[in-house]
């Protein structure tokens, strides 16, 4: 069946989450002091160890979604006696550090401006509607998607085959005439794939391996996926 629409996921897929994690970070921690870290690489990489902890337990065990920022904080801090109140303080100072260096990533929106000739698109991410709306707003895109479906609210989170179908089922489309974008080979594409949809892996670092993938390293190549010219890296269409 003929793919009609493109559900996206956000972070480190459209949108550069890593780098502004870094910048928001390092900000911060100028701004609070190191604590018990000796430098801010050790700072940094204690940071998104922990965030990438954290969330792997919010996408499998579900939970409360501010619970888990909660607890990153806690655990940074190495301060389990930490109040809501104070957890919350705490994060929401990285925040303002955070969303100051919010950027698209430079593909973007050229292929966001190509694709909307043919394709719908919408948004499927495992945050809660109330970040990635704000996000999307921010970032003067949140009009090209005609639906962002977030895990907070649904109650369940990619790669759960629900997660996919309710996205589809704001598209008012079947699974099999969309199209899964993002940067996680597994939560994303894989799971899209075992959702019966046509998951593409956006591999930006070029990292390789899972053959099984439709795996693309720069959203230029999407058109060709989408149109079926090729499984990998179709030919660039700015060209």
């Amino acid at each position: 069946m003929t793919i009609r629409a493109v559900l996206w996921d956000i972070d480190d897929t459209i949108f550069d989450y890593a780098s502004a994690d870094r910048a928001g970070m390092r900000a911060h921690l100028a701004a609070e002091g190191m604590g018990a870290y000796g430098t801010v690489e050790e700072a940094l990489r204690r940071w998104k160890e922990l965030t990438e902890l954290h969330w792997r337990r919010y996408e499998t065990e579900g939970g409360d979604f501010q619970e888990q920022r909660r607890g990153r904080v806690r655990d940074f801090l190495g301060r389990p006696e930490l109040t809501v109140v104070e957890a919350d303080a705490w994060f929401d100072r990285y925040v303002a550090h955070y969303e100051a260096a919010w950027e698209l990533f430079p593909d973007t929106l050229p292929v966001l401006d190509l694709l909307a000739r043919d394709y719908r698109h919408g948004v499927l991410s495992n945050s809660s509607i109330h970040n990635q709306d704000h996000k999307l707003r921010a970032l003067g895109v949140r009009d090209r998607f005609e639906a962002v479906v977030c895990a907070a609210e649904l109650g369940v989170a990619k790669p759960a085959a629900e997660a996919f179908h309710a996205a589809c089922a704001a598209l008012g489309l079947a699974p099999e005439q969309v199209a899964y974008v993002g940067d996680q080979p597994d939560t994303d594409a894989r799971g899209a794939v075992e959702a019966g949809l046509l998951g593409v892996w956006l591999d930006r670092s070029d990292s390789g391996g899972r053959p099984e993938l439709t795996r693309i390293t720069d959203l230029r190549q999407l058109p060709g996926v989408l149109r079926g010219d090729t499984r990998f890296g179709a030919p660039s269409t700015f060209g």
